[in-house]
């Protein structure tokens, strides 16, 4: 692919710099957590919501709609999900009268002090060994018509989770379609309902299982959001470097062969455990550092999938807590980021500040791919102490190509070595370039914690970048 470093007049560099140093230059995503309770040694809500506000966290959801955490939540700042659970959805769909008394007792006793954004009903209705998907829509209706009759319908989403497992195909992603026994009783009146409504589908997305079941064929960077080669859709052309992508297009695609392509998505669960049983290959700290801290990045930075680019993606990580209640293999009981007594599991960026501020962070140094013989993206060597800025390949050409513009140009960085027939220009390509770039306006700006981002472009490295024979400069130079 053809790139150029083009130096800008001081007016577009200005104009470019502002947003750079604040952030963001695109719409970006939000990252919201599951607060689960399963679990007998769980802080109170009052600590769960200073934990919560402490670490930047403005969006939660919930399992149900507990009276003492709605309480807690009055006020804070942070809007929340409730669930209307799956053992209600019959009462639900019998009549409004039960979703009336439902809604009055608990959605309009916190409401609006409490900022309720939408109700979950039901949770993965359609792998319940209880038979309760012939009640999810009626209760959808329901509830909606509850929340019109007391005039909140307007602030208040109403939505329900699915697992990938209601796909009867998911690969490739262009190839995804919904199980042909749940389309007609169940999707397309679900899907309908959701766009009469304006509202959204919730889908839980785990590339953890999907991993598990398939290690002799997907590649674990692959599914970390690291650096690989990617994975070609034949049907569509369309380039996935990360499974979490692929399967959202897959229900994208499910989705627009039923017609209904102006449906928005929201991932209401996603995760990766950090221990498992000795069968659960890839569960791990390390492992589930890299993942959520990635996709963590990889939401703040805005864009959509490869299918719909222009949708900022809006995730819930599961889970706030490890929970030791939680029944079947270890895992379960192991995707919290924090421990009950509030201190992290691993260290990663929830927010955009975080970004930042937190880029040496344990998600940043696991995340690196192994040594590759001088492939661009390789981080060999080990300095400690020592720290290095690079592009975040993920952040996408028009990013990356804005930001060398501006580090070459009105940021005063050292792009000599980069320039045809110098000792950088090899390999000639924008992320070995612009990871050149990016390091000098860092080393020059004495490795501040704000001259590594670039609109998340970038980030901080603690391993030496590998680009050919390329020599990374430790300091200002």
């Amino acid at each position: 692919m053809e790139f150029s470093i083009r130096f800008s007049n001081s007016l577009f560099s200005l104009l470019l710099i502002l947003p750079f140093l604040r952030y963001g230059i695109c719409d970006s995503g939000a990252v919201g957590i599951n607060y689960g309770r399963i679990a007998d040694n769980l802080p109170s809500p009052p600590q769960v919501v200073k934990l919560l506000r402490g670490q930047g966290i403005t969006k939660v959801k919930l399992y149900d709609t507990d009276s003492t955490v709605l309480s807690a939540l009055s006020g804070s700042g942070i809007s929340v999900i409730v669930a209307l659970p799956n053992e209600q959805l019959a009462s639900a769909a019998a009549g409004q009268s039960f979703t009336d008394s439902w809604v009055q007792s608990n959605i309009l006793a916190y409401h609006p002090n409490t900022q309720i954004q939408a109700i979950a009903v039901g949770n993965e209705v359609f792998v319940d060994p209880q038979n309760t998907t012939v009640f999810l829509v009626p209760a959808m209706k329901n509830v909606y018509a509850s929340l019109v009759k007391h005039g909140v319908a307007s602030s208040i989403k109403v939505s329900s989770p699915i697992a990938l497992s209601a796909l009867q195909t998911s690969y490739p992603s262009s190839s995804g379609s919904f199980k042909s026994n749940l389309v007609e009783p169940v999707i397309k009146p679900m899907l309908n309902f959701l766009k009469q409504t304006g509202s959204y589908l919730m889908v839980n997305a785990y590339p953890f299982f999907a991993y598990l079941a398939n290690t002799d064929t997907i590649s674990l960077d692959y599914a970390l959001f690291r650096n690989n080669s990617g994975v070609a859709d034949q049907n569509n052309g369309l380039v996935y470097k990360s499974l979490f992508e692929a399967q959202l297009d897959a229900v994208f695609a499910a989705m627009n062969a039923l017609g209904f392509n102006d449906v928005k998505m929201v991932v209401s669960e996603t995760g990766w455990p950090s221990k498992g049983d000795e069968n659960e290959v890839g569960a791990s700290e390390p492992n589930a550092a890299a993942y959520n801290g990635n996709l963590v990045r990889r939401v703040l930075t805005g864009g959509g999938t490869p299918l719909r680019p222009d949708e900022p993606l809006d995730v819930y990580l599961f889970a706030l807590f490890n929970e030791n209640q939680k029944t079947g293999p270890t895992s379960e009981k192991n995707y919290g980021l924090f421990y009950p007594n509030e201190k992290k599991v691993y260290d990663i960026p929830l927010t955009v500040e975080g970004l930042s501020t937190n880029n040496e962070s344990k998600s940043q140094v696991v995340a690196k791919p192994p040594s590759r013989g001088g492939d661009p993206g390789d981080f060999s060597t080990s300095t400690v102490g020592q720290t290095w800025c690079v592009a975040n390949e993920q952040a996408g050409e028009k990013k990356l190509q804005a930001a060398l513009n501006y580090a070459c140009g009105e940021g005063g960085a050292d792009c000599r070595p980069i320039q045809p027939g110098a000792a950088c220009y090899n390999p000639k390509n924008l992320v070995a370039h612009a990871s050149y770039a990016f390091n000098s306006f860092y080393q020059r700006n004495g490795r501040g914690s704000w001259t590594c981002d670039f609109s998340g472009a970038a980030y901080v490295v603690t391993q030496s970048p590998n680009f050919g024979s390329c020599k990374f400069p430790t300091t200002g130079g």
